[in-house]
């Protein structure tokens, strides 16, 4: 277990934690959530000792060991494979453990080829893999992890949910992915008005329980500020009379006691919308028998590609790095021209880039309004001014040097140099690496908002839920239009790294079904069983728990609700008061008791289902 207690830390005169605590506890994988700037990567690496709080203590029990994924890359070995063994814990039997190592490897997208290569030869991408592959195998009792998925392609990222929900130790995640986050983790810790509170759930269910505790704190402030200038309306009025003096006097010392609650600081959201330009074709773009290579005699990269893009398609592009995908967008765009067929733009056609290479087009001495102005056709300050507001640069941070910024900040400056002029056709590669939650969220509220068309390449299974209607899939040494969403691709089609895995995996068993005799499997059967009692009774007994408090709550507010009816009747101020209160804070606690409900009973739902298909496959192999 971690104790964080009474922690403080700031820049200069930038508070970032003000008397913070919480703690961490055995088996628990926390999503650790909060704006770009508040602190995440800062809070990570006062637990690793890389940062020091001004103020506090953070306990860390003693052999107890933290891994951290480290954007420092140095290698000591001449081989992928090796330099991922130097992670592993050597076991006391002298056992060659290196079959984890090359498992993790291959979850996180390298091949049999790759193991043996040097790591100096591998993209910066796949050397930050293969940092993250050492931390996997060396199993730390807390894994902190700062954004992993930044650098993972869709299949590993499916590889590393699977990994992580299976983490036996602790871990603190990350991402602005809400749901791989919600996926793997047990608690939701968020840093918010520099402080921190850590519940059990997911994501959401934390950020109502701050809007909620924020609405009812401006209520009270706004009760408590009429109550005072009532008060200091009497004490003006009556400070003369010599009959009052008393009464007065009394007001006075009340007033000085009572704390005034002061109202809180408005948080600036990411809110915009893509400018609209009229088209009345059918269709946009459209590619004929596209082919391309970087090297004329080298492999293709796309092959007979043919797309017809309509004037409001949604389309996601996917596959691993380096298959082509962010090569296709520039065909799209006309900035790489194919080796053979044609890309044929609408004569109206109007596009909108945002591209990873475009932040590198940023010019370092610019100022964030100085690469807005440059972006409008009239070169308008004041509107170069409000696209700053809306990116969230306010007043004098828009005078900030593009050098000096975030990877976040940079994306934000991309996105208000796209906005500035009208399209009907959006090109976004990988447009949220460097966001937070809520600037993900408003870029896909922007782009539903958008009545044009949208190709995307993404990595994120929440976007593509939210957006995509058809996708161009780079998979299998291919690439192919796949008419459908993301959720028919899986089940018509998946992955082919996944359906062979699976293939191997039904084979291996069926190999062992044959080898084993039933004693074994009976077994194995009971064993199964027990496991199912384990895991699901407690969570069935939690359930009951909650649907009896809840109950019990409910009668509670239906005895003070009449009690209230006849305080009213006979003007009792004070029981109103204290009857009012208690069913408010009652109702409060049965909506958080529903949403952990309805998270509880999905859990339920899907390891029961889990249970199932462990016993359906045991049944297969003759159990």
């Amino acid at each position: 277990m971690i104790q964080v207690s009474n922690l403080y830390k700031a820049y200069g005169t930038q508070v970032i934690f003000d008397d913070i605590g919480f703690t961490v506890n055995a088996g628990e994988r926390i999503g650790l959530v909060g704006r770009n700037g508040h602190g995440k990567t800062t809070l990570l690496r006062m637990i690793t000792g890389e940062e020091r709080p001004d103020e506090g203590v953070i306990s860390i029990p003693n052999n107890y060991t933290v891994g951290y994924l480290s954007q420092h890359l140095a290698f000591s070995e001449d081989s992928v494979l090796r330099e991922t063994c130097l992670g592993l814990k050597t076991p006391d039997d002298g056992r060659d453990e290196s079959y984890k190592a090359e498992t993790i490897l291959m979850g996180l997208g390298f091949s049999m080829e790759d193991l043996l290569r040097h790591p100096l030869d591998l993209s910066g991408g796949f050397q930050v893999r293969l940092n993250l592959a050492k931390l996997l195998v060396s199993e730390p009792d807390l894994l902190l992890l700062d954004e992993p998925t930044n650098y993972l392609d869709i299949v590993s990222i499916r590889w590393l949910t699977r990994f992580l929900k299976g983490w036996r130790g602790e871990l603190i995640l990350i991402t602005h992915d809400r749901e791989f986050m919600d996926s793997v983790t047990t608690h939701t810790m968020g840093i918010h008005r520099n402080k921190i509170r850590k519940i059990e759930g997911p994501t959401h269910k934390l950020y109502q329980q701050i809007l909620m505790e924020e609405e009812v704190y401006e209520q009270t402030r706004i009760n408590e500020d009429k109550k005072r200038k009532e008060t200091e309306q009497f004490i003006n009025r009556f400070r003369a009379q010599a009959t009052r003096a008393r009464a007065v006097q009394s007001k006075i010392k009340a007033l000085q006691k009572r704390e005034k609650l002061e109202k809180m600081s408005g948080i600036k959201d990411l809110e915009f919308e893509f400018i609209q330009s009229p088209f009345t074709g059918k269709w946009l773009i459209e590619a004929k028998d596209i082919s391309f290579s970087f090297e004329p005699e080298g492999p293709r990269l796309i092959d007979g590609l043919n797309l017809t893009l309509g004037k409001k398609d949604r389309i996601a592009v996917i596959g691993k790095n380096g298959k082509g995908k962010t090569t296709l967008l520039n065909l799209l765009a006309a900035e790489l021209q194919p080796l053979n067929g044609s890309v044929a733009h609408h004569v109206h056609l109007k596009l909108a880039y945002f591209g990873q290479t475009n932040i590198q087009r940023l010019t370092a001495e610019n100022t964030v309004e100085k690469e807005i102005l440059d972006s409008l056709p009239d070169y308008n300050r004041n509107a170069a001014r409000n696209i700053c507001g809306i990116m969230m640069f306010e007043g004098d941070t828009a005078l900030k040097k593009i050098k000096v910024l975030s990877g976040g900040e940079k994306s934000r400056v991309l996105l208000g140099k796209l906005i500035v002029s009208p399209a009907n056709l959006l090109l976004l590669d990988e447009p949220t690496n460097h966001l937070d939650m809520e600037s993900v969220d408003s870029l896909l509220a922007a782009i539903d908002a958008f009545s044009g068309a949208v190709v995307i390449v993404t990595h994120s299974e929440m976007i593509l839920n939210a957006v995509a209607t058809r996708l161009i899939v780079f998979d299998d040494d291919s690439v192919k239009v796949f008419e459908g969403t993301y959720q028919d691709f899986l089940e018509r089609t998946g992955w082919k790294d996944e359906t062979e895995s699976t293939v191997r995996s039904r084979q291996n068993s069926g190999q062992k079904g044959n080898a084993t005799n039933k004693k074994d499997l009976r077994r194995i059967k009971a064993e199964l069983i027990n496991s199912r009692s384990r895991t699901l009774v407690p969570i069935q007994s939690r359930i009951l728990e909650m649907e009896e408090t809840i109950t019990r709550l409910e009668q509670g507010i239906e005895q003070d609700t009449k009690a209230l009816i006849k305080a009213s009747v006979k003007g009792h101020g004070e029981s109103i008061r204290q009857l009012s209160v208690s069913i408010h804070e009652s109702r409060q606690k049965i909506d958080i008791l529903f949403d952990e409900l309805e998270t509880l009973t999905d859990e339920l739902g899907v390891k029961s289902r889990e249970f199932e298909e462990r016993f359906e496959a045991l049944k297969t192999a003759g159990g």
